[in-house]
């Protein structure tokens, strides 16, 4: 048994001044730090996300026979929602994130994510002050901006946005990453994941950030669709040095079309085998009184600490891993 900390004094200081910095830097733009419940009745509905939970005894409904399921959460954004929904202005937050997932050199299920939301900004406006903060804390080259369209064709030379299903499975096959299960589950937009993440994602951002936007709408269940092509939606995500940093959205306002997808997202979830999860009826009920026009983007603070400091491991950048928790 290990009872030490993973990180180290030294880099633990160096870690408070990157924060502080970042807390410098929202100062200086007027960003109001906010702080949200760890805890909600409602979670995510992603497929490819699951919530890690607990049992509570003391609700209104609550009883000794019958306990309610609270949940960690994912990232702070469905509460920060509902604070601009109640007439908050552009806010950040610095939090706790948890996901059940196993640990890793990017991974942890406890983390702390920075997510700040800006009103009037649309994805590029916030992709720009992404950039912003990454070159305040980074310094290096200035980011690339490429649109998820593009950096198919240009890696695996195949249009993601008309390509169907069997030249899809041509590209993995090219690549030699062709396996059974995935061609099984007959999904083309998992398919497009999957060519992303273990294709195209080990080439991009190499020398400086890069940001990817406008990703497929099936993959952006909280971005508005796009006015100028209604096959993408206004999502982004940037990526440096072989990981990924941050995923921003400009935001769905539309409660109807919000409950939709969440819908539609258990619905896969039904299709897969997976257990269905309840929607969070307060953040539905939150834009359905209004949200206003905004961006918003959930950054990685320990994946970027450990660019800063040239770190290969998220543990190192962590006081304790799960495993030493």
């Amino acid at each position: 048994m290990n009872w030490q900390p993973t990180l180290s004094w030294q880099n633990a200081q160096k870690r408070a001044q990157i924060i502080s910095q970042i807390r410098g830097f929202f100062k200086q733009r007027n960003v109001l730090e906010v702080e949200t419940p760890a805890l909600s009745q409602g979670t995510v509905t992603d497929v490819y996300l699951d919530a890690l939970s607990c049992q509570y005894n003391f609700l209104a409904d609550s009883s000794d026979q019958h306990s309610d399921t609270l949940y960690l959460q994912t990232s702070p954004e469905f509460h920060m929602k509902r604070l601009l929904a109640s007439g908050y202005g552009c806010i950040y937050q610095i939090a706790k994130a948890y996901r059940h997932e196993e640990f890793g050199r990017y991974h942890n299920p406890e983390f702390t994510m920075l997510e700040w939301y800006r009103i009037g900004f649309d994805q590029f406006d916030l992709m720009s002050e992404v950039a912003e903060l990454l070159h305040a804390v980074l310094e290096g080259n200035k980011a690339l901006f490429t649109s998820y369209q593009d950096i198919f064709v240009k890696t695996v030379s195949v249009d993601p946005l008309v390509a169907n299903f069997d030249e899809l499975v041509d590209v993995l096959t090219k690549h030699d990453k062709a396996a059974d299960w995935l061609i099984e589950m007959n999904d083309a937009d998992l398919l497009l994941q999957f060519i992303f993440t273990e294709i195209i994602e080990p080439q991009i951002g190499i020398n400086e950030p890069q940001f990817i936007y406008n990703f497929p709408v099936a993959q952006a269940s909280l971005a508005q669709v796009c006015p100028e092509d209604a096959r993408v939606a206004q999502r982004f995500e940037c990526y440096y040095r072989g990981i990924e940093l941050a995923n921003g959205f400009n935001e769905l306002t539309n409660a109807n079309e919000q409950l939709a997808r969440f819908k539609e997202d258990n619905n896969k979830r039904a299709v897969q085998g997976l257990v269905e999860k309840p929607i969070d009826k307060r953040f539905i009920a939150a834009l359905s009184s209004g949200l206003p026009e905004c961006s918003g983007v959930a950054l990685g603070i320990d994946r970027l600490i450990m660019l800063a400091l040239d770190i290969k491991d998220i543990s190192e950048v962590q006081s304790f891993r799960v495993d030493r928790a």
